[in-house]
């Protein structure tokens, strides 16, 4: 397997390839991601993400547990001052620390899908849904189409557009009007901020495939993983990986990936896409 080389603890980047001309710029710091940048910070399959955009904070996903509260608390973030939080979709990794947002910001309204909580599996035996307790907490906004949030926010429900490219489900399934089905992903939603005249899209798995997504959206700066994971770069998926490279290259967008990529799929788009391309783990700050 290839590796990817993280050092120090957090860290600030810049976004390359945009001049910056003043006032405030977008932050990100990563509360949650399947790597951290030192054992300051703690890891698990999940991701998390607290953006400042404007005079808007925001928590995008919660991890699976609560981990993602520990880290922020590692890196000066406090919750209870979100002003709101986004779900990028149904499952577990991504919404399983969402009690926890609860408990520290007694404000902010959660944004998600109202498919979020709809039956969703790998295979037939895994349950990998949200927990159907959550929807009693009185702060859901459920989302149905295209939401605008103010401030340049807008959200995208995977559901409003046709796929230009084949889905792969890669075995994940759903369990509706009382029967399997292939997973459609029809809850997952994409955050895109426009700011300082540049789009900025966060996505949270791109289930729906990370092609489809840019050529529905097309932003200049991507942030999110690509559920690349289930395929071999040394194998069969090969092929399948070099030809994404070479179509995400063909974007004027500068992307940062995490997640369910999957580090050697990461490792091997790197090689193809060079400086187009970078890694986030927790306890990363980036600047856009």
């Amino acid at each position: 397997m290839r590796k990817i080389k993280k050092a120090g603890s957090c860290s600030c980047r810049a976004v390359p390839g945009f001049l910056y001309m003043g006032g405030a710029r977008m932050k990100v710091w990563v509360l949650m991601e399947n790597t951290s940048l030192s054992p300051d910070f703690c890891s698990e399959h999940g991701l998390s993400l607290w953006i400042e955009s404007g005079n808007c904070r925001l928590l995008f996903d919660t991890g699976q547990s609560e981990k993602f509260a520990r880290n922020a608390g590692q890196l000066g973030v406090d919750l209870a001052e979100a002003d709101l939080a986004v779900l990028s979709h149904g499952h577990y990794d991504h919404g399983g620390g969402l009690k926890k947002f609860l408990v520290e910001n007694e404000k902010a309204p959660v944004y998600l899908s109202c498919h979020a909580f709809e039956k969703h599996f790998s295979g037939r035996e895994r349950d990998i849904g949200l927990d159907p307790a959550l929807q009693a907490c009185g702060r859901l906004v459920y989302v149905r189409e295209k939401k605008e949030l103010g401030g340049g926010m807008v959200l995208y429900p995977s559901g409003g557009f046709r796929p230009v490219y084949p889905v792969d489900a890669s075995g994940l399934t759903t369990f509706r009007d009382g029967r399997w089905m292939k997973e459609d992903f029809r809850h997952e939603l994409y955050l895109l901020i426009r700011e300082g005249g540049r789009r900025i899209l966060f996505s949270g798995c791109s289930h729906a495939g990370i092609l489809n997504i840019m050529e529905w959206l097309r932003p200049d700066i991507l942030v999110g993983g690509f559920h690349l994971k289930h395929l071999d770069p040394d194998g069969a998926g090969k092929a399948v990986l070099e030809q994404m490279a070479e179509k995400l290259k063909t974007y004027d967008t500068v992307y940062y990936t995490c997640h369910c990529t999957g580090t050697a799929q990461y490792a091997y788009l790197k090689e193809k896409m060079g400086d187009r391309l970078h890694y986030l783990a927790a306890g990363e700050h980036l600047t856009l």
